[in-house]
């Protein structure tokens, strides 16, 4: 089975640490590529400017509060172009804002998850993304 391409968009250090390794124990093997502002994310995803030569990810883990660009706007940008609108974005957020979970609905975000604080629940999530790969590897064959 090939690598999975993941693409994390988010800001802060500290959880750029726990949630890639957290990511380590997802079954399905992965490979994870890290940006950090709103623009750079929507600059990825276009394969534009320096992202000119990237391979489109099969996973966006998309935080809301980025610089530049925030994550409703990416996942506006991300569900709203052909070549990406089938990607699975998962918001992977520390908003628990009713109103921003429901911008991401409506946008089609595949799953709206609020972020742990301890890496015992980061595992937790890990479940579930991994579930979330497996099911969609299995939509795929």
């Amino acid at each position: 089975m090939r690598k999975i391409q993941i693409l994390l968009v988010e800001d802060n250090e500290g959880d750029i640490l726990l949630t890639t390794e957290a990511l380590e124990a997802l079954t399905v093997q992965n490979e994870i590529k890290v940006v950090k502002t709103g623009k750079d994310a929507m600059e990825y995803m276009a394969q534009s400017g320096r992202f000119s030569e990237v391979q489109l990810p099969d996973l966006v883990l998309l935080d809301i509060n980025l610089p530049i660009k925030n994550g409703i706007e990416v996942l506006s940008m991300i569900k709203s172009q052909e070549k990406t609108k089938n990607i699975p974005v998962i918001m992977l957020t520390t908003s628990s804002s009713k109103s921003d979970r429901e911008a991401a609905e409506k946008l089609n975000a595949n799953l709206f998850i609020s972020k742990p604080s301890d890496m015992y629940a980061y595992e937790e999530i890990v479940g579930v993304i991994d579930q979330f790969i497996l099911n969609q590897e299995e939509v795929r064959s």
